[in-house]
């Protein structure tokens, strides 16, 4: 069985890697068998992992204590009337309520971790040329995205420090997103030349 899962994940690896060519029916196939695959494995693990102890169990061990999840449990049968034409619209309550409360958590998140920690993170002291570097970027960037001036003279010469700072963050970005699909290249080449083909030892 351990054999034929190693023939099975090395057949997919190469109809993945056969768009390196162009489009075709295997790299479809293998894209559709892992979309497939992980779909179900997400509704399998949300209904094991969320539905089953946060619902169904609380219900029918101690309703009349959580007879209250009989309203979240309602709201998710009404995200089934997406496939009625005619009772569509009932989709509408739990969506509104999804991005409404996705809203309120991700703007209370963004202050916490976006605009306070970020600022807390520059009220640093200027006895290092790390720490005045790192304000100097800041200020800078921030000159950068002020519209309201005109970037000429002093405004300027800090809008263009800015644009370097940021060529200097987006290449780092860059530079860390390759190696990190690098690895992924090597780990299944290592798996392709060494637990398939068995040239690597």
């Amino acid at each position: 069985m351990a054999l034929f899962g190693i023939w099975l994940a090395a057949l997919l690896t190469l109809c993945i890697y056969s768009f390196l060519y162009k489009d075709n029916p295997l790299y479809k196939f293998a894209e559709h068998v892992y979309v497939g695959i992980s779909a179900g494995y997400f509704v399998a693990a949300e209904f094991h992992n969320v539905v089953l102890p946060n619902l169904w169990i609380p219900l029918t061990t101690n309703f009349a204590h959580k007879y209250y999840l009989i309203i979240p449990g309602v709201m998710g049968l009404l995200v089934f009337f997406a496939f009625s034409r005619k009772y569509n619209w009932l989709l509408r309550f739990p969506i509104s309520m999804v991005v409404g409360m996705g809203a309120g958590l991700s703007v209370t998140a963004f202050l916490s971790t976006d605009v306070l920690a970020q600022t807390q993170a520059t009220l640093i002291p200027m006895n290092s040329l790390n720490n005045f570097l790192l304000v100097l970027g800041v200020l800078a960037t921030l000159v950068y995205f002020f519209f309201s001036a005109e970037h000429k003279g002093f405004v300027g010469a800090g809008a263009k420090l800015g644009v370097w700072y940021l060529m200097i963050a987006f290449g780092a970005a860059f530079g860390y997103t390759v190696m990190a699909r690098i690895s992924l290249l090597i780990g299944r080449m290592q798996f392709l030349l060494g637990d398939w083909l068995h040239i690597l030892k």
